[in-house]
């Protein structure tokens, strides 16, 4: 294991609901329940008392969009050195259920412009994109590869061009489940993490950024 976050580090965890995981809106502190959470406990359990600050900025239901319009208070004036994303199932979900499609020309130009302005505000500032992911537990769900494949691609490209570190969570998840592990003990509905799925999720989050 390495330590590589200093004291005084603020680390933000930014996405939709597989980030929000019931996290505490009214305490700024709370991690919620998922992978952010998980990650900051095997943080302080390998590195007691390392002064390294973990917020989770997560909204369940976002996407490319919100987090745009979030941009100045959650990502800017928090200051981050190390900013992680998870976002983009919900510009797929929202053409499947409300008939409100983001096309992925327009999810690959709002991820983008949210990634110039990281860029330009907070140059210094590390950055992890992870690829939203789809566990093939419910059949209904399958059509919607059509529309999320294409993203997953874009924030590949995306990260090529901006991320310092990139975790293919797609394809991550997909090799534990030919490893052996079912799909539903990952996720029940394919789209949100079991406390198992969370814990894969944290544990490749780490090995990705050489802590363990």
């Amino acid at each position: 294991m390495k330590k590589i976050f200093t004291k005084g580090t603020i680390i933000l965890f930014q996405g939709d609901s597989v980030t929000d995981c019931h996290r505490v809106r009214e305490d700024e502190n709370s991690l919620g329940e998922g992978y952010p959470a998980k990650i900051a406990g095997l943080w302080e359990a390998l590195f007691p008392e390392s002064g390294v600050r973990f917020i989770n900025r997560g909204i369940s239901g976002n996407r490319t969009g919100d987090l745009l319009d979030r941009y100045r208070n959650d990502f800017a004036a928090l200051k981050p050195d190390l900013i992680s994303i998870l976002i983009g199932i919900n510009d797929t979900w929202r053409r499947y259920d409300r008939n409100d499609p983001t096309t992925t020309e327009k999810f690959e130009q709002n991820y983008r412009r949210l990634l110039e302005n990281l860029k330009r505000d907070l140059p210094s500032a590390s950055i992890v994109l992870m690829e939203p992911f789809l566990l093939d537990t419910d059949p209904a769900k399958r059509l919607w590869r059509e529309d999320l494949d294409p993203k997953i691609q874009a924030v590949r490209n995306l990260a090529r061009e901006f991320a310092g570190v990139f975790i293919p969570l797609d394809g991550i998840l997909a090799s534990y489940a030919v490893a052996g592990i079912k799909d539903p003990e990952l996720s029940a509905d394919g789209v949100h993490p079991s406390p198992q799925g969370h814990g894969v999720i944290a544990g490749e989050w780490l090995k990705a950024l050489g802590v363990l």
